[in-house]
């Protein structure tokens, strides 16, 4: 052992006295014997020692503890505190902040709901994603650029209706549905894709020039994808064999080798050398219009502060042509699908206070820039967005947005009804009420609101 009063020196003998027995050392030594009154004193001392100090310490204990306790000093860490987040961020989301997602072929970004927080790159983020998720809103906002000759997967979603607006090129698209049909078609700027949800669907860039889409998806919660390649490797190779029937059997399906990089958005280096005869056929109308609407080319609904463009289903179908009846009652026939429009106010115009009774709504700022105002239970939240911004607004929730810039503000909207979109807009709801009640409400005399003019034109998007 390490301490010294614990060791026993080999060879020494103990200096230990045995009574009853003669004495035969040496009289040096009987000098340093213990006598046994000697032992009996010492440890008499000992234990009145002892005694005494276990007195001590139970009278400083009991001191001690009948005394008022006093709070206990502070950690010399301090605890991190979460940085309060600005309310505006559950209605808006800096999509051109947000994490790029990198492939061969494109890149895509995303404003959604992430199930693990630390997919969040900031606090902002994370409050826009659980908006949308705590509201039930049935949307996720995508952007998916392709490079030219880029190729989105083909894939599917297990959880939600996809809409999609080409805000930039040319691409060819083909889906597969449940009874087998193969529609193909093309698609230019200002055009809208819709495919149900568990369809099977592509994206080709057949132009010179990089696609950009806009693209909904009608779900709050994070989106379930899987693309073709993904299933292919996935599945044991005797049972593809079995289930495609190549020549060679097995054997070719062992030839097939699964990139290290995921090809979402795919563009081989060697593409030239792997397609020889590339043919971008156009299904008859009949199938097309199914999951395509030309929105660009559609009616214009015209305001003095700027023009409203629909891709809806529409109870009233005069005024509709063949094709455009096609996609109506098609987005009618699927759970949850949204309705798409877009939205040009011109400068200094403002699309005035409104609600919509059955549909949120979020959208995506392709040009120009606005102030944008939110009023509900909790008050009036008010911020800018630019070119990039989402903004979402939850059903039932008053809002407007002012034109701020000296270009044309371009919106892209989504609503997520599959049924004929119910807004309320602010002057029509104050014309409807009756003057003596808004007098009573105001303070202020039923004369007073005669100064209110009724117009002839619709004032949902204004000019001053």
């Amino acid at each position: 052992m390490d301490n010294a009063a614990f060791e026993m020196h080999e060879g020494s003998t103990p200096n230990v006295s045995y009574p009853g027995k003669i004495n035969t050392m040496p009289r040096t030594e009987k000098k340093k014997q213990w006598s046994l009154m000697s032992i009996f004193l010492v440890c008499l001392l000992a234990c009145t020692v002892t005694t005494a100090v276990g007195v001590l310490i139970l009278s400083l204990v009991y001191i001690n503890n009948s005394q008022p306790r006093s709070e206990p000093k502070p950690q010399t860490t301090i605890p991190t505190l979460q940085k309060a987040v600005d309310p505006k961020f559950q209605f808006l989301n800096h999509l051109p902040k947000s994490k790029v997602f990198e492939f061969s072929g494109g890149a895509i970004q995303w404003a959604r709901y992430r199930n693990n927080i630390k997919d969040y790159l900031s606090i902002e983020e994370e409050a826009f994603g659980s908006s949308l998720n705590s509201q039930r809103s049935q949307m996720t906002l995508g952007t998916l650029r392709i490079k030219s000759n880029g190729l989105r997967a083909p894939h599917w979603h297990f959880n939600a209706n996809e809409h999609g607006y080409l805000a930039q090129g040319t691409a060819w698209i083909g889906v597969v549905d449940d009874g087998h049909v193969i529609t193909t078609y093309n698609v230019t700027a200002g055009q809208v894709i819709f495919f149900p949800k568990n369809t099977l669907h592509w994206i080709k860039n057949v132009g010179n020039e990089d696609c950009f889409f806009l693209l909904f998806f009608s779900t709050h919660d994070e989106l379930q994808t899987l693309d073709v390649d993904d299933v292919f490797f996935s599945t044991p190779e005797d049972i593809a064999s079995r289930s495609l029937k190549p020549e060679g059997g097995i054997n070719f399906i062992r030839s097939f080798h699964k990139q290290k990089e995921d090809q979402a958005v795919n563009l081989p280096p060697n593409l030239a050398d792997l397609v020889m005869n590339a043919s971008y056929v156009q299904s008859p109308d009949s199938l097309v219009w199914r999951y395509f609407y030309d929105l660009k080319g559609s009616k214009e609904y015209r305001f003095p502060g700027g023009i409203i463009q629909l891709a809806q289903y529409w109870k009233n179908e005069s005024g509709l042509s063949n094709n455009e009846k096609i996609f109506s009652k098609f987005l009618n026939q699927h759970q949850n699908a949204l309705s798409l429009c877009t939205l040009r106010i011109y400068n200094n115009g403002l699309r005035q206070p409104h609600f919509h009774f059955n549909a949120n709504e979020m959208g995506y700022v392709i040009s120009g820039c606005a102030k944008v105002g939110i009023i509900n239970t909790q008050g009036t939240t008010e911020f800018d967005i630019h070119v990039g911004d989402v903004i979402f607004f939850p059903i039932g929730t008053q809002h407007y947005i002012k034109s701020a810039c000296d270009e044309d503000l371009l919106f892209i909207l989504a609503f997520s009804t599959r049924d004929q979109l119910q807004t309320l807009d602010m002057d029509d709801y104050f014309q409807a009420t009756a003057d003596h009640i808004l007098a009573q409400l105001f303070f202020k005399k039923q004369s007073e609101f005669k100064k209110i003019p009724r117009f002839n034109e619709d004032q949902a998007i204004n000019l001053p």
